[in-house]
């Protein structure tokens, strides 16, 4: 009891301090990993954060993950501005907010979106849309009023999916943030923000795996486990994780799968292979790696008639694919999904909550935890192979 009210009072505390900062708000100067310009390293630098503007919140960050998809604004397969911060799963406290803000207030633990929800766009408010109109996924790299929070020696900082959380200090748009509850451990449920909800929801939501099928997964990094979480607690029955790599194995059948397969050890084309495995009747697949061969590969392994096949990992831009249209006339199903389909304000608060009441575990994806300071080792670790998950911690 004791060290619950101890707790309280350290949250009423911090409140109290965040308000005062809220009506006094001024220019933040902090720590920030930024990238100058593609292909180079980060570098710690001083910079000033500016306060909240109307409809915007600032945020001090707690923790952050290492995602692939903030490597991919380093070696130029993703669309950004520069300088930049990049970073998009996160969790944090509020520190100040602008007029107008209502869902949020200083000290709440809140977590960044980088898929906004405005509620008020035809994505929004359709009941399986959410892909906000208020999305950033061209690369403009400013807030809703067209320009940037962030200056560094005197020159601009761009956004980075409308959250930029490699740094103590970010603001994002009223849209762009969840709060969740404050017992939440920073350093594991940052992974709400992105890698676990986008796999977790593909199965969920998306491809909405009903109990007792058989699935199959395709890619077993840590989107890839998310995914086989999802479809495990779907109540799935089989779970067939395939990779090239069998180091991923012994992780996915720790986290649900049943069986683990690599298309190297057959001759034959891995649809023919899983359909003699399941009696060809495999209900759902997710391509969670973003290789154009390799999502015409899952929508070939689902039953032709009645399978699903579901597209998690992110394209190569700029990319054609082809592929059989028999696949299609069948009667198969294919479906793709920014964010596993969830509607970001509304689900990731429910998410926490779950993971709170313990329906998933997150340790199973963090493989290291660094200091912020260490962020290059981190982008190390991701691009050699040896992590699930790398968390930042401030």
């Amino acid at each position: 009891m004791k060290h619950l009210v101890s707790r309280h009072t350290v949250r009423e505390t911090l409140g109290t301090v965040f308000q005062r900062m809220s009506v006094e708000a001024g220019v933040i100067k902090c720590k920030a990993a930024v990238l100058w310009e593609q292909k180079q390293p980060f570098s710690i630098e001083e910079i000033e954060v500016a306060p909240p503007k109307t409809k915007e919140v600032r945020i001090k960050i707690l923790a952050t993950g290492i995602c692939r998809t903030d490597d991919h604004v380093i070696k130029g397969t993703m669309v950004s501005k520069f300088p930049v911060i990049v970073g998009h799963e996160a969790t944090g406290i509020v520190e100040s907010i602008g007029e107008g803000v209502t869902t949020v207030q200083p000290g709440d633990k809140v977590i960044p979106l980088f898929l906004p929800q405005c509620r008020e766009c035809n994505a929004c408010r359709n009941p399986d849309g959410n892909l906000c109109i208020r999305s950033d996924i061209t690369g403009r790299g400013v807030l809703a009023d067209g320009t940037t929070r962030f200056t560094c020696k005197g020159k601009p900082v761009y956004h980075f999916m409308n959250t930029s959380t490699f740094t103590e200090y970010t603001v994002v748009d009223e849209s762009s943030v969840a709060k969740i509850d404050d017992a939440a451990p920073p350093e594991k449920v940052c992974l709400i923000g992105c890698g676990f909800s986008t796999g977790y929801g593909a199965a969920v939501k998306t491809g909405k795996v009903k109990p007792g099928s058989t699935c199959v997964v395709f890619g077993l990094g840590g989107v890839g486990l998310s995914v086989i979480m999802g479809c495990k607690s779907a109540g799935a029955s089989r779970i067939i994780g395939i990779d090239l790599n069998k180091d991923k194995f012994e992780k996915a059948m720790a986290v649900g799968a049943t069986e683990c397969i690599s298309p190297k050890d057959s001759t034959k084309p891995i649809s023919e292979v899983l359909s003699e495995m399941t009696g060809n009747n495999v209900g759902y697949t997710f391509e969670v790696i973003g290789r154009l061969e390799t999502m015409i590969d899952a929508l070939a392994s689902c039953h032709m008639n009645y399978g699903t096949s579901v597209v998690v990992g992110a394209p190569p831009s700029a990319k054609m694919l082809t592929y059989d249209p028999m696949l299609l006339f069948t009667g198969r199903t294919w479906k793709g999904c920014v964010f596993g389909g969830l509607k970001s304000r509304d689900d990731v608060p429910k998410l926490v909550t779950e993971f709170l009441a313990k329906k998933f575990d997150l340790d199973q994806l963090i493989t290291h935890v660094l200091p912020f300071k260490k962020i290059n080792e981190g982008f190390e670790l991701l691009n050699s192979g040896q992590s699930i998950r790398t968390v930042l911690t401030f």
